[in-house]
């Protein structure tokens, strides 16, 4: 089942970011996460190739190529590429927070691991990921809606699509176990509680449903603004958007 919707968020504004925008979602039944991914670089440059007749798109100083197979790699992986350090280095959490500092990075004690790992991530590789790349393995702390990786359970099968230095599209295998729901709601709420805003609320309602019983499942969602910009080489993506919002005049 899919949509294509209106979406409301209260964030900043910039080149990137509006708090009205639309988004296609769909969910597949007996999917994961890996599902999802073929999926995407398949819809996303089958689009392109109807209508740019070719998948090498200009986009400012770049050629974006959507060409298949498209590149992935972990957030583990991807930091290490990108930032230089090893195996050990990104595996010991006080070596790590070390790092984050050299880096200007602000560090909050409470922080786990992969909240490090996820903010080193966002903060020093989200802008050189240029070719279409999907990254996935991200932390259990950043993922409460996100099936665990049965091999490993600190993190999940979730992957974001990164193109021109920026999210995409956002996809998991679906979390269907309802304990480990409830677990994870309890402590984004102690998350929030220490003044966390971004932490999800407690859903009592969806705890529910799960109880009932859901089937394993497949969770996409693309952002359409972002991907029109790449496709008609906006700058920002007030240019893509017929009722941008915009500052008051001082």
């Amino acid at each position: 089942v899919y949509e294509i919707n209106r979406n409301f968020r209260n964030e900043g504004i910039s080149t990137r970011h509006n708090p009205e925008f639309t988004m296609l979602e769909l969910y597949q039944a007996y999917a994961d996460y890996q599902d999802m991914m073929k999926l995407t670089e398949e819809l996303l440059s089958t689009v392109v190739l109807r209508l740019k007749k070719t998948l090498v798109v200009e986009y400012q100083d770049h050629q974006i190529d959507f060409s298949l197979p498209w590149k992935r790699m972990s957030m583990e992986e991807a930091v290490m590429a990108h930032v230089g350090l090893s195996p050990e280095q990104i595996r010991d959490q006080q070596e790590l927070e070390g790092i984050a500092r050299n880096l200007d990075l602000e560090i909050e004690r409470t922080m786990s691991q992969g909240e490090i790992i996820n903010l080193i991530f966002e903060e020093q590789v989200e802008d050189k990921l240029i070719q279409p790349t999907f990254i996935y393995g991200y932390p259990v702390e950043t993922s409460p809606l996100a099936r665990r990786n049965p091999e490993n359970p600190d993190i999940t099968d979730r992957f974001e699509v990164y193109i021109m230095g920026r999210e995409i599209a956002n996809a998991f295998t679906e979390l269907n176990d309802p304990l480990d729901q409830k677990q994870r709601f309890m402590e984004q709420m102690q998350r929030r509680a220490t003044g966390d805003t971004e932490a999800h609320l407690m859903d009592e309602d969806y705890i529910t449903a799960l109880e009932y019983g859901m089937p394993p499942t497949g969770g996409l969602g693309i952002g359409i603004d972002r991907l029109v910009m790449a496709l008609t080489n906006s700058p920002s993506i007030r240019d893509v958007i017929l009722f941008p919002t915009l500052r008051p005049r001082p």
